[in-house]
Parts: C-alpha cells; sequence; structure tokens
C-alpha cells in the first residue's frame, strides 16, 4: 500500500513523525557508499530500464522485522523527488526475518516490492476490463469465498463459449492472385486445375481441398 509522504503517526521526540522524516533519516552517501540503500533495476513497459533505490526504514512500530514494512523507492535518494519516490506499507516478510518460517507467503525482498507495486497500474486496469466484460460486478453476495465461487463459475462460462466459438470457426481460403484465365489441360493423365468463376479468375479453394497447393 502506498503512503503519502506526510502520512503522520506517533513518535517519541525526535523520532520519525511522517514516512519522509523515514527515509530523510537513512544514511545515503552516493552510488559507490549507498549506505542503507540498495539498487533495484525497474522494467518499464516499452522493455527500458532504470536503476532506483530502495531501502527498509523505521516509522513508529513499523520497521524490517514488524508486522508492518516500511519500504522507500526512489530514483534518487539524496533529493527524494516527489514524482519519482514511493512509500510503501507492507506486511510481506523479509528475507531472513524471525517469522518467515512461520508464514505462508514467500518473503520479498525490496527488489520483489518495488516490482509488485511497479505493475499495479496493469492489475488494476486489467481486472477493471475483466470485471465489465464478464459482468463480475452485476451480482451480490456477503462472503469472499461466495465472490471466487461466482466469478469461478464465470470464468468456466465463459471459457466454454470462447472454445466452442473457435471450434465453429471455419477456416478461411487463400487469396488467389488476379491473372489471365487459365485453359484447364486436357489429355491422358492430366489433373484438373481449382474451379474458375465468371470473371475466368480462379475460385476460392477449402486450404484441405485436394487441389490446394500448400
Amino acid at each position: 500500500m502506498a503512503l503519502e509522504p506526510s502520512h503522520g503517526t506517533w513518535a517519541y521526540g525526535k523520532d520519525a513523525y511522517t514516512p519522509a522524516d523515514a527515509a530523510r533519516a537513512l544514511t545515503w552517501t552516493d552510488t559507490e557508499h549507498p549506505g542503507d540503500w540498495a539498487a533495484v533495476e525497474r522494467t518499464f513497459r516499452d522493455g527500458h530500464t532504470e536503476t532506483w533505490w530502495a531501502a527498509e526504514a523505521h516509522l513508529g512500530w513499523w520497521g524490517p522485522d514488524g508486522n508492518v514494512r516500511l519500504v522507500v523507492a526512489t530514483a534518487d535518494p539524496d533529493t527524494l523527488p516527489a514524482q519519482a519516490t514511493w512509500y510503501l506499507a507492507t506486511d510481506l516478510l523479509r528475507p531472513g526475518s524471525p517469522r518467515e518460517a512461520d508464514s505462508p507467503e514467500p518473503a520479498a525482498d525490496l527488489h520483489e516490492v518495488v516490482r509488485i507495486y511497479g505493475i499495479r497500474h496493469w492489475i488494476e486496469q486489467s481486472y477493471k476490463q475483466v470485471k465489465d466484460e464478464l459482468g463480475w460486478a452485476d451480482f451480490q453476495v456477503r462472503s469472499d469465498t461466495a465472490i471466487r465461487r461466482h466469478q469461478t463459475l464465470v470464468t468456466c462460462a465463459f471459457s466454454f463459449c470462447w472454445d466452442t466459438w473457435f471450434a465453429q470457426a471455419k477456416p478461411t481460403s487463400p487469396i488467389q492472385p488476379a491473372g489471365p484465365r487459365r485453359s484447364a489441360p486436357s489429355g491422358p493423365g492430366s489433373t484438373p486445375g481449382p474451379p474458375s468463376n465468371a470473371a475466368g479468375e480462379p475460385g476460392p479453394t477449402h486450404p484441405r481441398h485436394p487441389n490446394s497447393k500448400h
């Protein structure tokens, strides 16, 4: 979950009160001496990559081994630009956490947390399109189990309809180039060519027609 930089919390004295305060408290010198920060590579939709920096921060009871981790990801740890800095709260455990062995979910390092948040827009957009097309919003239930059952039934019905549609699709014939009318060969042992239309052009042939050439 993303947090506003100014999202406040209760803290003692000079401790960090906001995610932005927690990020500024992390040590950073330069790319050769990153301090608390670790380089993470982001891959964008057009295929280009950028190197960002991520770190575990402390804010109130949030921390690397708490129930909630505060992860800061940015293109520049020195200036923390507003348009290229994320403050993320997640309950995914870090690798090596004391609670990792008892967790039902796999641990996520900094790179994985940043990757998951980076694709959130496409996940939300795709879910919205699927929900509108399949009518997932056109029902009323009260439990999470009922929602899952409804979505499973709708998806199965859609899959059956899609499979039937493909099975009934008729194969299309290749387009024959226009040209002068060819006379049919005659004589013993000759093989008739494809039928011609009224204009003298070769008529359409089925891909499985015995006279079709592949």
